[in-house]
């Protein structure tokens, strides 16, 4: 078995892992005796562990393994892309699109179904903007710079939109909502909510995990991408349209999440290596891996639970100092 495959392998083994503690435990232990009799058999003494596993825990595992992979996937491509470690998912204002969109969407008291929709679509848009905008001004300048600077103008335009929903709700109701919602959560999340979500990120992320060889050339620089036949355009447009789904879909289902699309891309490099081939994937199962740990910590840590976007913030600054001290040593 290659090196490659060993630590792929690993990363899978330790996600399965995660996942059956996932299963267990929580304010309603589950034996293992239990779990696998209700898994393989179908069958349960006890009429309240189906709703436990299959309506609560399994939901949220899948949950947490699709929104911290996606996440991850798309740090980790917008990283190779912009050749720059310090991007993340929210680089061209997906998040504050999110945001907003979900903010105004709480604001005229939609249905869940319909937050999630309107913040899918903030997010799409918030992109397009900035794509576009980059467009208009960046004919004679850095294509790559004007990209970011659009994306950064983009993102404060929607956090001020943010603010001024937040600034119009209700104190009682809408407030509290849209903070909440802003904080990040994976707590409402049911089965029916997760076909299209897992459909939208198998749709976004096939075609970045097979772009990993076109990010390798990227990486020597745009004219030696051209000299060798890549169409850098191209490529960029595919890159970003489909870390904006993937993106834009888990941000819908679960809120705003950070420092998950940053981190662990820096973590799957420092395992698998600087090939995109491998790190993709690597950062996929990672980002995974890393949100399920931090969802059991969020619903198990104090009676009442945390919202996963605080334990996120919380656990993935000194994380990251700790991986740039690790790294130091070592160039980009």
């Amino acid at each position: 078995m290659t090196r490659n495959s060993l630590i792929v392998s690993g990363c899978i083994l330790l996600l399965l892992v995660a996942a059956v503690f996932s299963l267990q435990n929580g304010r309603y232990p589950v034996s293992g005796t239990q779990l696998l009799s209700l898994l393989l058999d179908g069958r349960c003494e006890d009429p309240h562990l189906h709703t436990v596993i299959y309506n609560i825990r399994l939901p949220r595992i899948i949950a947490a393994i699709t929104v911290g992979g996606a996440l991850s996937l798309a740090g980790a491509a917008y990283q190779g892309m912009f050749r720059n470690p310090m991007v993340s998912p929210d680089i061209l204002g997906v998040s504050s699109g999110a945001g907003f969109g979900a903010a105004l969407a709480i604001l005229l008291s939609l249905p869940v179904a319909g937050v999630q929709a309107s913040a899918f679509a903030g997010g799409i848009l918030a992109v397009i903007l900035a794509i576009s905008i980059s467009r208009s001004i960046g004919r004679h300048h850095n294509a790559i710079l004007v990209l970011v600077l659009s994306g950064i103008i983009i993102s404060a335009l929607f956090s001020a939109l943010i603010s001024l929903a937040k600034f119009s709700a209700d104190p009682e109701n809408r407030l509290p909502a849209i903070t909440f919602w802003l904080m990040g959560s994976l707590a409402d999340i049911r089965l029916p909510e997760l076909p299209a979500v897992l459909a939208l990120v198998a749709a976004g992320s096939l075609p970045i995990l097979l772009s990993g060889w076109r990010l390798n050339v990227l990486s020597f620089g745009e004219d030696e991408a051209k000299a060798l036949g890549i169409h850098t355009s191209r490529v960029r447009m595919i890159v970003i349209g489909c870390a904006t789904l993937v993106t834009a879909s888990v941000i819908a289902l679960s809120g705003l999440i950070g420092w998950i699309g940053l981190v662990m891309p820096h973590a799957a490099r420092m395992i698998s290596g600087p090939d995109h081939r491998i790190q993709l994937p690597v950062s996929f199962l990672l980002g995974g891996l890393a949100l399920l740990v931090f969802d059991n910590i969020a619903r198990s840590v104090i009676s009442s639970e945390i919202p996963i976007g605080i334990i996120t913030a919380l656990a993935g600054a000194p994380f990251f100092i700790l991986l740039l001290k690790l790294t130091s040593r070592k160039t980009w």
